[in-house]
């Protein structure tokens, strides 16, 4: 198993630019799919980006151009670059990871706690 831990999370303005990170309590190396998800209270949890452990990444349609996933093996970290960020980016954005070639939230079998981003004038 892994433990994963969010961090970078808070309020940023309108257009402002905030990066994510996610530690991992050991090698990310073989993990199959790392993926950063966002809840709001209007809606269900849903996928932002995902990274495999081939390196292949992507985002979400509607998030590209402004938000990229990477990842540093050797540092077991996992980052979500957010830049022109816009009030409907606000929620909660989890780190995830998954054995199962998948990135559907029930097939993700690593989960962390979170962290809370804001967007306000």
């Amino acid at each position: 198993q892994v433990q994963l831990v969010e961090s970078g999370g808070g309020l940023v303005q309108p257009g402002g630019s905030l990066r994510l990170s996610c530690a991992a309590s050991r090698s990310i190396a073989g993990i199959y799919n790392m993926g950063w998800y966002r809840q709001t209270p209007g809606s269900n949890r849903e996928l932002v980006a995902g990274i495999t452990s081939g390196g292949t990444a992507a985002v979400q349609d509607w998030l590209k151009g402004r938000f990229t996933i990477s990842k540093d093996n050797p540092k077991n970290m996992v980052y979500l670059q957010m830049n022109n960020v816009k009030p409907e980016d606000a929620g909660t954005y989890y780190c995830a990871g998954g054995q199962r070639g998948s990135y559907a939230e029930d097939d993700m079998d690593y989960w962390g706690k979170g962290t809370l981003v804001t967007v306000s004038s």
